[in-house]
């Protein structure tokens, strides 16, 4: 979902700035929540880290193909809500994808404005989601697959939606320009067949290990049903 150089540039480029502020504020706004839900600022830091690490890792060691006008990557954005929550999914998010730009791909980071948009917004839009969609009186490690899809396509979804944004914004409506567009939204939405077995697996696991239900580093709503 990296957004290439030079996509959008020029002029242009400036409403990246204005997105990448509103999206820090969504980051702001969700990280706030996860503290006055679980009361513990040094949780919240713990699996903030946590989230960085992983994230880092989808993006600089798991396997991603230039496809179209940008990269296929498992970026697994649901699960991070599911065991860490919205707030450390999204600290992560945006930090793990700034220490990949520093350290590996300096290249990327004039766009990376428009990067953390095309991630943050989509994770807020789940996140809003979810409370619609799983009631409050199931704990995240057991939610069904469908439930798993929904916030995936949702997640994934926006990732392309965002995408498409900044290239028909950047490049216009030629031809070539949609086509390759097309190329990457089918290319990227495969990784929705994948992700919420992903997730469920990764909740399976969490159910065999119910001991850890009170500990730090996952959210207390993936053990336990809110009140």
């Amino acid at each position: 979902m990296h957004i290439e150089p030079g996509v959008v540039d020029g002029a242009k480029i400036v409403l990246s700035y204005a997105t990448a502020a509103a999206s820090l504020g969504l980051v702001g706004k969700m990280a706030v929540d996860t503290v006055r839900e679980h009361g513990s600022i040094a949780a919240a830091a713990l699996r903030s880290v946590a989230t960085t690490a992983l994230v880092f890792t989808f993006f600089e060691v798991f396997p991603h193909e230039a496809v179209g006008v940008s990269e296929v990557h498992l970026i697994l954005g649901s699960t991070l809500f599911l065991v860490f929550g919205a707030g450390p999914a999204a600290i992560g998010l945006v930090l793990g994808l700034l220490l990949q730009g520093v350290f590996f791909a300096p290249f990327d980071l004039p766009q990376y404005g428009m990067n953390i948009t095309t991630l943050i917004v989509p994770l807020f839009a789940m996140a809003a989601l979810a409370k619609r969609i799983i009631p409050a009186r199931t704990a995240y490690k057991d939610v069904s697959y469908m439930q798993a899809l929904t916030l995936s396509v949702t997640f994934q979804g926006g990732i392309v939606a965002w995408v498409a944004f900044w290239v028909v914004y950047g490049h216009g409506f030629g031809a070539e320009n949609l086509a390759s567009v097309a190329t990457f939204a089918a290319a990227y939405m495969t990784v929705v067949v994948v992700e919420p077995l992903i997730d469920l697996g990764v909740l399976a696991i969490a159910k065999n290990l119910h001991g850890l239900g009170g500990a730090t580093l996952f959210q207390n709503r993936l053990y336990h049903a809110n009140a």
